[in-house]
């Protein structure tokens, strides 16, 4: 993680304060001073501020089922933001593995864990996320087939990855991809000449959406190891 990330997770600091330290020249890794607060550190380094050393707390890692209309942002921008339902001490140091759009519900994972949230988001882990889709149009029967193939989206050079399509009825359907292009889910309908009404995220690789809107809670200890 970032050294500054680090000393607020092993002290009482604010992001500014512990930037402010490090330019300072009040904090050292390994037994050098360091005065870049972007620097990776690992929490096996040692890493001392005034020649303490410092131990960071344990990461924390919450499921919370968004509702409508929220922005995944730590601040609210036009929108209210995720944050404000989630009560724990220092919320403002965790981050999203993985937004939705504002129009968009379901499952979301925060952690103040940095190469947990990676393994989600990063491509090549190829990641699956499952949606439920609400559509205006009746689905057509080769759009599973399609989507399995891979469609070109508009202004995108590639196709996309093989898509899992399953039919609940003729408007609506579960959707499973393993990226996340903008808009991708929306961008895809779109392709095949049908509009999604309705989004709603359920799964995140094993993890599967299980507590009502607005609520959150902490992961398990076996579903925080799907990613580890």
């Amino acid at each position: 993680m970032r050294l500054d990330r680090f000393l607020c997770k092993s002290t009482d600091l604010l992001r500014p304060e512990a930037t402010a330290l490090i330019h300072q020249g009040n904090v050292q890794v390994n037994g050098g001073v360091v005065i870049n607060e972007a620097i990776q550190v690992h929490e096996n380094n040692n890493i001392t501020l005034n020649g303490v050393r410092l131990t960071p707390r344990p990461s924390r890692y919450i499921m919370l089922n968004k509702p409508l209309n929220t922005i995944c942002s730590n601040v609210d921008e036009g929108y209210p933001s995720v944050f404000r339902y989630v009560e724990v001490e220092r919320a403002l140091d965790l981050h999203i593995a993985g937004r939705l759009d504002t129009d968009t519900t379901g499952l979301v994972l925060l952690t103040d864990d940095g190469r947990w949230s990676y393994n989600i988001i990063t491509p090549k882990k190829a990641c699956k996320k499952q949606y439920r889709v609400g559509l205006r149009d009746p689905i057509r029967d080769d759009v599973a087939l399609r989507f399995e193939q891979g469609i070109q989206l508009q202004g995108e050079k590639s196709i996309t990855r093989p898509a899992k399509l399953e039919t609940i009825n003729s408007k609506e359907v579960l959707l499973t991809i393993t990226e996340g292009r903008f808009h991708q889910v929306k961008r895809m309908f779109a392709a095949v000449g049908n509009r999604v009404v309705s989004l709603h995220r359920q799964k995140v690789g094993e993890i599967t959406l299980d507590i009502d809107v607005g609520q959150w809670r902490y992961l398990t200890e076996k579903e925080i190891m799907y990613f580890k």
